[in-house]
């Protein structure tokens, strides 16, 4: 049943120099569509965001009861989402290269019924940092948190990731974000275990070392110490000998917690990790396992106009949870991440400067469960935010 919301500016809007107004403008009506034969969800108080992709400008409103409203919007191009509760789901999406100039537009967001997982990604470190006081540039210290979101105990053994093509969110692309697949570049990597080796109580977190689980604070203070007892570590000479990036991790690191490599698809010697921004999920297989899936050749294709490049095509439904990093770098960004996944994207503004992209803390929720609860709407535009200092930095 389609609904209809327009967007009313508020003004929480910060633009990089001069008024955001002083050029014409249009007035933009966003339609929002929810799947044939699903109830409608109460759109009462449900945020709708609009971030204009040059500048990175944010806007947002509420939509009443009835999902009514407009927004005056300067010149631009946007892109639109919206995330809703809706009992034990969430709908959830997004639509890009909206054009505003020289007239009044609309646009339609098609909502996905989307499933809350009970682990999310909860910090995302890649961005390096200065090797202060020495001269030059780090960056071979990248990590991700993971967080029990729920109220029980789970198990990551079995649990896999990957980031997908194309590494970096300015780069050409030759998918199509909205397909019913996701394409895993280079590798898969799956935790270990038996089914219930590593438990994760409510509200704990757990550590992914991508590269180098050592203590890079030692020899630059604006790293952090990754040599520690509780990290799970992407370490496998055989597929990834470069010690660069992947050097023999150190001495508290447990062996019983280095990550297999379920399928190598590309050609480097160490895995490759956007610097600025990631496009990364974490997923299980269902029905079968990952190995079961990507032993058949459906599953795995080369890469279109690449002869070296394979991906893993990974069902979107199988997809927990993932993050879309945008670099702020660069006005040429485009979605990767289907938008049942994460419905925007967050921005990671500028690289070497140690900083990171962290969940935010649903305080509310928190308080009434007793352990930390992140905000988990599918949409990294709300959920996430850019923080100066790695979270385990000392």
């Amino acid at each position: 049943m389609p609904l209809l919301a327009a967007v009313m500016c508020q003004s929480c809007l910060e633009m990089n120099g001069g008024d955001p107004y002083a050029g014409d403008l249009h007035l933009l009506t966003v339609e929002l569509l929810v799947p044939e034969g699903d109830d409608v969800p109460d759109f009462t108080g449900v945020t709708v965001r609009l971030r204009e992709v040059n500048s990175d400008a944010e806007y947002s409103a509420s939509c009443d009861a009835a999902g009514k409203a407009s927004a005056v919007l300067p010149n631009g191009v946007y892109m639109a989402s919206a995330s809703v509760a809706a009992g034990e789901y969430r709908y959830g999406g997004s639509t890009g290269s909206i054009i505003i100039g020289g007239s009044d537009t609309d646009c339609s967001i098609t909502l996905s019924k989307l499933r809350l997982s009970d682990i999310v990604i909860k910090e995302v470190y890649c961005g390096g940092c200065l090797k202060t006081p020495h001269e030059g540039t780090y960056q071979t210290d990248s990590y991700f948190l993971l967080h029990n979101n729920s109220s029980h105990m789970v198990y990551l053994d079995s649990l896999c990731f990957g980031t997908l093509d194309p590494y970096n969110s300015n780069s050409a692309s030759v998918w199509d974000a909205d397909a019913d697949f996701v394409p895993i570049i280079q590798a898969v990597w799956q935790f270990p275990g038996d089914g219930q080796t590593f438990p994760l109580e409510p509200g704990e977190d757990a550590l992914v070392v991508v590269f180098g689980a050592i203590d890079h604070s030692a020899y630059y203070p604006m790293s952090v110490n990754l040599n520690r007892s509780d990290a799970f570590v992407c370490y496998n000479p055989t597929y990834f000998p470069n010690t660069m990036y992947h050097p023999a991790p150190g001495n508290n690191v447990d062996k019983a917690r280095y990550l297999q490599v379920v399928i190598k698809t590309g050609q480097s010697n160490a895995y490759t990790f956007s610097l600025n921004s990631p496009a990364l999920v974490i997923f299980k297989a269902e029905g079968e396992t990952i190995q079961e899936f990507v032993s058949r050749s459906e599953n795995v294709i080369q890469k279109p106009g690449s002869s070296r490049d394979r991906v893993v095509r990974l069902p979107v439904e199988w997809v927990m949870d993932g993050v879309e990093v945008f670099n702020g770098e660069s006005s040429s960004n485009k979605k990767r991440l289907n938008s049942a996944i994460d419905a925007s994207y967050v921005t990671l503004s500028k690289t070497y400067e140690g900083h990171t992209l962290m969940r935010r803390t649903d305080e509310q929720a928190s308080l009434e469960a007793g352990y930390e609860v992140l905000m988990d709407t599918n949409d990294s535009l709300e959920d996430f935010y850019e923080r100066d200092t790695q979270s385990l930095h000392d």
